[in-house]
Formats: structure tokens, C-alpha cells, sequence
């Protein structure tokens, strides 16, 4: 239907101009004014065509320059420069490390990654990550730690001979133990004079009663372990093994503050509250007191009197 309408148009058209000849010559000239304005819109459509290929660049580009072999030189090295550089032989774009400056040591080296358990691994100090400890390992005190703690001990027992060494009444002596500072001997050779345990003494010429004092490393925040050696003694709140039944000597009943000297002499008067004699015995009282059993004993009557409570006679009873 439209092709029949056109048809129709077409042909009053050209009677029309093959009817008047002004006509015809309007009609010249309106074709010749239409197809300027033809051309002109085709100028235009190019122009807008330009416009829109040039909308991406940047702003400060002059439209001159667009067309130009210079402006699409320009604006593909504008393009190229946006863009990650690429390493030889890579399949696609890296992030190139940062530079290192003038005075860091190692510039122009890569750091060396470090292949941590799981199969992570450390670059730079700041993304390196921290290994636990093996699980059920006890930690292990600092080095400098024992050295403080082995000055301290040291300190404190050379002060402690140096005091004994100085006592008028000669009440205890040491002997070093492989003259090593921290495994003592002690003599007690003064006991109450009035008790039956000094008799003992006298009639089975014993001049003194021995024990020994071992000292661990957190000395004096902890105690000694001190046992009997010899003679061989009974009551008196010593036990198997030669183990001593003292709240002093354990962890809860002791103090940093207390001497060598004053255990010793507290010894001596629960000795006696005890009624401590010397063993005289056939057989058993050439028995040695062994140091095994006596830290057996000695853990064994902690714990029933942590149970029960403790009794210890002051130095007054002495």
C-alpha cells in the first residue's frame, strides 16, 4: 500500500512539472536547497561521529589533534601507560616490587621467602608468621633468667657460710659436698643438755649429728631438702629414710626470710619436743638412712598433713 501511495506521488509530481515550467523551476531549485541541506546534515553526523570516538580521552586533548596520526600516537601510549607492565615469558600482568632505597641493605634483591610447617612461607618481617611450640613441651626459661637466679642462690649461700663460720658457740659447722655451693653437710653439734636425747650422745661418744641440705635453683624462694645421715635416730620427727617432719621445710610453711642457722636450731628443738633418742638396736641401728626412701617418706607426710594440719614446737621448747 505505501509503494502504491509513493507511485501515486511520483506521478502527479511529474505532471506537474512537465505542466508548468515555473513550477519545474521551483521545483529545481528546491532540489538543488534540499540537497545542501542534505550534505550539510551529513556534515554534521560526521562531525557528531568524531565527537563520540573521542568521548574516552581525556579532556585536556584538542579535537585537532584526534584525527591526527600524532593524536592516535598519543592516546595509545596514554592507553599502554594505564596498563600493568608484563615480564617476558608471562602469561598476564604482575605487580612489580616495590624498589628498594639508596641506603637499604640489599637493594636490587629479591627477599628470600622462608618455607614455613604447612607450607606457608615468610617474606618481609612484617608478614612472617609465628611457629608454636610442639604441643605438650614444657617452655624453657630464659637464659638470662637462670643466670639471675644462679647469681642469687650463689649470693645467698656464700652469705650464709660466711655467718656460720663466724658463730662463737660453734652450734653447727659445714662441709661442702664435692665442693659444690648448692649440697651441704651440716654437724649439729649442740642439742638441749637436759634432754635424754644429749645423754644419748655422751654415752655413745656421738659429737654430732649429721645432715644433709640440698639447695634447688630457686633458693631461697624455695626450700632445702634436709634429711638425717647419721646417727641412726628414732622419734623426734624424723621418719624413714632419715626424713624430717617439719612444716619449715615445705614449700607452704617456708620463708626467703629464714637462715640456715635458724632451721638448723628449730631442728634442734623438735628433736627434742620429740623425744628423739639414738637408735641402739641390734642390727638395726647400723641401718644407713637412704636418701631415695627419705624423699618417698617425706612426700608421703606432706600430703596427709596438708590433709590433717601441722604441729610444730616452737624454739622456746627447746
Amino acid at each position: 500500500m505505501a509503494t502504491l501511495l509513493r507511485k501515486i506521488g511520483l506521478i502527479r509530481l511529474h505532471n506537474r512539472d512537465t505542466e508548468d515550467p515555473k513550477h519545474h523551476h521551483h521545483h529545481r531549485s528546491s532540489s538543488s536547497q534540499q540537497g545542501s541541506s542534505l550534505r550539510a546534515k551529513g556534515s554534521q553526523k560526521n562531525s557528531s561521529n568524531k565527537q563520540q570516538g573521542s568521548a574516552g580521552c581525556s579532556s585536556s586533548s584538542s579535537p585537532s589533534k584526534e584525527g591526527s596520526p600524532a593524536g592516535n600516537k598519543a592516546k595509545k601510549v596514554l592507553e599502554l601507560s594505564k596498563q600493568p607492565p608484563q615480564q617476558p615469558g608471562s602469561g598476564g600482568p604482575k605487580e612489580k616490587p616495590p624498589p628498594h632505597s639508596a641506603g637499604e641493605p640489599g637493594a636490587g634483591k629479591e627477599p628470600k621467602s622462608q618455607l614455613l610447617p604447612g607450607g606457608s612461607s615468610s617474606g618481609r618481617a612484617g608478614s612472617a608468621q609465628m611457629v608454636p611450640p610442639p604441643s605438650g613441651s614444657a617452655p624453657l626459661a630464659p637464659l638470662g633468667r637462670q643466670q639471675h637466679c644462679t647469681q642469687v642462690r650463689s649470693r645467698r649461700l656464700m652469705k650464709e657460710l660466711q655467718d656460720i663460720a663466724r658463730l662463737s658457740d660453734r652450734f653447727i659447722s659445714v662441709e661442702l659436698v664435692d665442693e659444690s655451693l648448692f649440697d651441704w653437710n651440716v654437724k649439729l653439734h649442740q642439742v638441749d643438755k637436759d634432754s635424754v636425747l644429749w645423754q644419748d650422745m655422751k654415752e655413745t661418744n656421738t659429737e654430732f649429728i649429721l645432715l644433709n641440705l640440698t639447695f634447688p635453683d630457686n633458693f631461697p624462694f624455695s626450700p632445702p631438702f634436709m634429711r638425717v645421715l647419721s646417727p641412726r635416730l628414732e622419734n623426734g620427727y624424723v621418719l624413714d629414710g632419715g626424713a624430717i617432719c617439719m612444716e619449715l621445710l615445705t614449700p607452704r610453711g617456708w620463708s626467703s626470710a629464714y637462715t640456715v642457722e635458724a632451721v638448723m636450731r628449730q631442728f634442734a628443738a623438735s628433736l627434742v619436743k620429740g623425744q628423739g633418742r639414738i637408735c641402739r638396736k641390734a642390727g638395726k641401728s647400723k641401718k644407713s638412712f637412704s636418701r631415695k626412701e627419705a624423699e618417698a617418706t617425706f612426700k608421703s607426710l606432706v600430703k596427709t598433713h596438708e590433709k590433717y594440719g601441722w604441729v610444730t614446737p616452737p624454739v622456746s621448747d627447746g
